[in-house]
């Protein structure tokens, strides 16, 4: 390549139209994927601002809603009326899932759904308990029990998220033609804070490093990912995002799947209450980190920013 002064890499900057014609990465609506919080009743969600807790009524509104503004796909999580300790709600045929996946069959959104125990067991961890530990083969029943009561009611895609070794096999098991996206990477990670609160999913005691990843690993979330491939997962995801940037990129040079990526609900609070104060522009920070979100290698990222980002673009 020449040298300055032959070479001014300046010159495809001076305008915006420039810019745009030679941009690597670009942010398509097509690939995100909106989170919904579906419970009892609807009402604010004061721990993700701007965020709201559907009932099944109110999210079939808002389902329309993102239809019109052209959002294609959303993932659902439940806040059940009542939980117990085996999180029975989670397959309950008329659990608030079921119900919600049945009064949004027609508004043309790809449905996902979360596949877990946690925001239904009265422990708030992702599986059975037995002496003070979550017991891993135990679990795989219910959360293939689980899976197979979203597809009956209506998902396209069931998303399990539990971290137990096995599960993508156990739903595969018994959903041989139900796409998987599988949170294979997920971390142990201080970023879901806002979500368990609003999901009311926080564990009443100890933590989740005993299934969930440590944050220090990356070639163990390549042997994760491998494992849920070989186990037929056809999506796989790294959770958290934008801390595990290196994770993404890992993931995306080692495999051929489709690769999601979790813009999880610190990352989201985060810039939420920095813009509040004024210390930065919300838009142009979240679409600055929803492409290097993109830019490290995911091909669709689930993102609260989603419904807003469809104005944006």
């Amino acid at each position: 390549m020449s040298a300055f002064p032959v070479t001014r890499l300046r010159r495809l900057r001076r305008t915006s139209g420039l810019r745009s014609l030679v941009r690597e990465t670009r942010l398509d609506l097509d690939d995100f994927v909106m989170p919904l919080f579906v419970g009892p009743e609807a009402g604010p969600n004061v721990d993700l601002p701007g965020m709201a807790r559907h009932s099944v009524e109110s999210a079939a509104r808002e389902a329309e809603e993102l239809t019109r503004l052209g959002v294609r796909a959303v993932i659902l999580f439940g806040i059940p009326e009542e939980k117990d300790e085996e999180g029975s709600g989670a397959y309950d045929d008329d659990g608030i899932i079921q119900q919600a996946l049945r009064a949004l069959s027609g508004a043309g959104l790809v449905l996902l759904t979360d596949v877990c125990l946690c925001e239904y067991t009265s422990h708030g961890h992702c599986g059975v308990i037995r002496e003070g530990e979550v017991s891993n083969d135990e679990t795989l029943e219910l959360i293939a029990r689980t899976a197979v009561s979203h597809v009956e009611a209506g998902a396209d895609a069931v998303c399990p998220s539990d971290m137990m070794d096995g599960r993508v096999g156990a739903i595969r098991e018994e959903l041989p033609e139900t796409p998987i996206v599988a949170y294979s990477a997920k971390y142990a990670s201080a970023f879901y804070g806002p979500f368990r609160e609003a999901a009311e999913s926080a564990p009443a005691f100890g933590d989740r490093r005993g299934y969930q990843m440590d944050p220090a690993n990356v070639r163990e979330a390549l042997r994760e990912c491998e494992q849920d491939v070989a186990e037929g997962a056809d999506v796989i995801m790294v959770k958290p995002a934008l801390p595990y940037l290196d994770v993404i990129r890992a993931v995306r040079e080692r495999f051929e799947h489709p690769l999601a990526a979790y813009n999880v609900s610190g990352e989201y609070a985060m810039i939420k209450a920095a813009a509040s104060k004024g210390f930065m522009d919300e838009r142009q920070a979240a679409v600055e980190s929803l492409t290097a979100i993109k830019r490290a290698g995911a091909d669709l990222i689930v993102s609260y920013w989603t419904k807003e980002l469809a104005s944006w673009l």
